[in-house]
């Protein structure tokens, strides 16, 4: 099956309204949603929110990629908390891990408030040795390494059953291996094969990753985790929240940013090098957390769908839409986000602006055809969208016309995959973010 991919924007129609209705991009001018103009196509990411257009490249770093950073939190993410200072420290090493081929390390990151929950990092690095690529050529690993690093949703004890990871503390969904809420060791390598881990070492990849709950449990209830104490509107125990303070997803993208904070920091790991990947609402987290954050060199959402990757003003009758996300998953977004449930046209962007907001930096959107919840067709179409952005700074963005095929890597810098598969993550989908990482990497 194809994907036939057209630029459904005509992004002209938003320049007049918003000029209208504001002369400056400051957010406590931005108006309320219901007052804000409908665009039912695309909104231009090289318009201002005035008006104006963007033609040269320090237009766009200087004021649009700014002004679309304080859209997407005043109206969707919730703003994200300033960076703590932390410290971090080595809990305990492997040296012999995966039959000696890697180092396993777990390190507890402190984020500084007192009670604040630390989260929890399990850094898996290959050592140094001899291997064999996919192109059957060997290479030498030797340190630093590039990295993966993801959220994981069970805990850092479901990647692999090594009895010394250590159990999450805090809140989880009941599920294999839980218990009241509570990790077990019941749950031991539930999920390694969602991670291949070994398969990625062997390809000269480090792996970080920490469980999600630790920044925030994935619940209704903004009150437990790390985000109460980072909260802008009040402090652990106020229990309030204010219409623009960060969400899950923004919370969970903001942890891993406090990951990378300790990856740059690690000898083993090249700070240059860091691909931040996650899965379905994860990987939503993971768009978030790399147009926030210039150290992540490539960003992969994988199956990220409505919210992530996909377009809120969607066009397929199977894809999640912004009224059901906000509807089930009321803790995800701000509370802004909810007023367009049914007005999606009033919104002053779409996903194709957050990933223009890591240009020129590579972005990978890997699908499953089944999985038309995540609306893998209008993710390319975010994609294309996103082009211009990339192409006034430079390189190449991905053909309106362009087919996707099943099980091919199309694209340069934005690159698209789709496979016949469902909403999961398997040992192809981890050996196609490898081959686009080494891609950039090689270059």
């Amino acid at each position: 099956m194809r994907h036939r991919c057209t630029t459904f924007f005509r992004s002209a129609l938003c320049v007049f309204a918003m000029g209208a209705i504001m002369t400056a991009a400051n957010a406590a001018d931005f108006p309320k949603p219901a007052a804000l103009p409908a665009v039912a196509d695309l909104p231009d990411p090289l318009t201002m929110f005035d008006g104006t257009k963007v033609t040269t490249k320090e237009q766009w770093l200087a004021k649009r990629k700014p002004e679309l950073k304080e859209l997407f939190q005043h109206y969707m993410y919730g703003y994200l908390a300033d960076a703590p200072k932390i410290t971090a420290t080595v809990i305990s090493t492997n040296n012999k891990f995966l039959g000696g081929k890697a180092v396993m390390k777990q390190i507890a990151i402190d984020l500084g408030p007192k009670d604040c929950p630390k989260i929890e990092l399990l850094l898996v690095v290959p050592i140094n040795r001899k291997i064999q690529t996919d192109r059957d050529a060997p290479l030498q690993v030797s340190r630093p390494v590039p990295v993966i690093v993801g959220l994981n949703f069970n805990g850092n004890h479901t990647v692999h059953p090594d009895p010394s990871i250590v159990l999450p503390k805090g809140w989880m969904r009941n599920g294999k291996g839980v218990e009241n809420n509570r990790a077990t060791d019941a749950g031991r390598g539930s999920d390694a094969g969602r991670w291949e881990l070994e398969n990625t070492i062997d390809q000269g990849f480090a792996v970080a990753t920490i469980y999600y709950g630790d920044i925030l449990p994935d619940k209704n209830d903004l009150n437990d985790g790390a985000l109460p104490f980072f909260r802008k509107s009040g402090g652990k125990g106020s229990g309030g929240h204010g219409p623009t303070d960060m969400h899950a997803i923004a919370a969970w993208g903001w942890g891993l940013h406090r990951a990378v904070d300790y990856l740059v920091t690690d000898k083993d790991i090249d700070a240059k090098r860091i691909v931040a990947f996650g899965h379905s609402r994860n990987g939503k987290a993971a768009l978030v957390a790399g147009a926030f954050d210039e150290r992540i060199a490539i960003t992969i959402p994988h199956q990220a769908g409505c919210g992530g990757s996909a377009p809120s003003r969607t066009t397929n009758p199977k894809a999640e839409t912004v009224k059901r996300i906000n509807t089930s998953f009321p803790h995800w977004f701000n509370a802004n986000f909810k007023q367009f449930n049914d007005a999606v046209e009033k919104l002053p962007f779409d996903q194709h602006c957050l990933v223009a907001i890591c240009a020129p930096r590579p972005v990978l959107f890997t699908n499953g055809e089944k999985d038309q919840w995540a609306n893998p067709g209008g993710q390319l179409n975010m994609l294309i969208a996103a082009g211009p952005v990339y192409e006034l700074l430079g390189v190449k963005g991905i053909d309106a016309k362009v087919e996707a095929k099943h099980n091919e890597l199309i694209g340069d810098k934005l690159g698209y995959f789709v496979d016949p598969g469902e909403h999961t993550v398997t040992k192809e989908h981890w050996n196609v973010f490898i081959r686009f990482a080494n891609k950039h990497f090689e270059k």
